[in-house]
């Protein structure tokens, strides 16, 4: 099956297109890097030409509110042209709770990118997954001077960037959900803690204040970016991967 990967050079896009062609699929990588474009719409015609299904995996430059015009106009692109080529399986990337955080710019413009493709032409897949593992330094970057940083106790159940590319490869190669799958990690936390997790094991000297007021994560009511039931839980701890980085 010929799967055109959209957004197929990034962090998960290039673990996908990997999954995949090891499955026996020809997945094919697409960035601006290979001359297609989501915003302009170059390149997109030749991009998803022969696909039978289409993965988005492309992201907003900005957490802030042009995000929601990044969202439309790229999902707007991208179904015409999909459509026009006979696609017939469209496949993005989501968040757990998305729609429970209408206090964060960032996470409505997501909300509208599932509503688009939910309102589109295409049969449809949303894989909502949870934070990655690979953002917790970005996370600490928020708030942190060089003997500090604040975290919420915002609780949050992380995975690895690996088990969500993973998960996307899994819905992309079957037949359209026509819904929802949630995928997160094995475990829950607190932010804060979390944060302190992060630091012994980098030998990071700073300390973690808790602060419900620091940073993005703590426009975030109550325990919404949880998996509920139904959610496909992943295999990889944060020890386990914090470990592995280590090594």
């Amino acid at each position: 099956m010929k799967i055109a990967v959209i957004g197929g050079t990034g962090l998960i896009g290039s673990q996908v297109v990997k999954l995949l062609q090891a499955a026996g699929h020809e997945a094919v990588p697409h960035s601006p890097s290979t001359g297609v474009d989501l915003l302009s719409g170059q390149g997109l015609t030749e991009a998803v030409q022969g696909a039978q299904v289409v993965v988005n995996l492309t992201n907003s430059p900005t957490f802030d509110e042009a995000s929601a015009g990044f969202f439309r106009t790229s999902m707007d692109n991208l179904l015409a042209a999909a459509q026009r080529a006979g696609v017939g399986h469209a496949v993005i990337l989501s968040i757990v709770g998305v729609d429970q955080v209408p206090d964060l710019a960032y996470y409505r413009a997501k909300v509208l990118q599932e509503d688009v493709l939910r309102a589109g032409p295409l049969p449809y897949s949303i894989v909502r997954a949870t934070q990655f593992f690979e953002f917790m330094d970005a996370v600490l970057s928020w708030t942190a001077d060089e003997n500090t940083v604040r975290l919420p106790r915002t609780p949050v159940q992380p995975m690895a960037a690996a088990d969500v590319a993973r998960a996307v490869a899994d819905v992309s190669a079957g037949s359209p959900l026509r819904g929802i799958r949630d995928v997160a990690g094995p475990d829950v936390f607190p932010l804060d803690e979390l944060g302190r997790i992060t630091l012994a094991a980098r030998g990071d000297q700073r300390t973690v204040t808790t602060d419900d007021s620091a940073g993005m994560f703590a426009a975030v009511p109550g325990d919404v970016l949880i998996a509920k039931d139904g959610a496909v839980i992943a295999p990889t701890t944060y020890r386990e991967w914090l470990g592995r980085q280590a090594r």
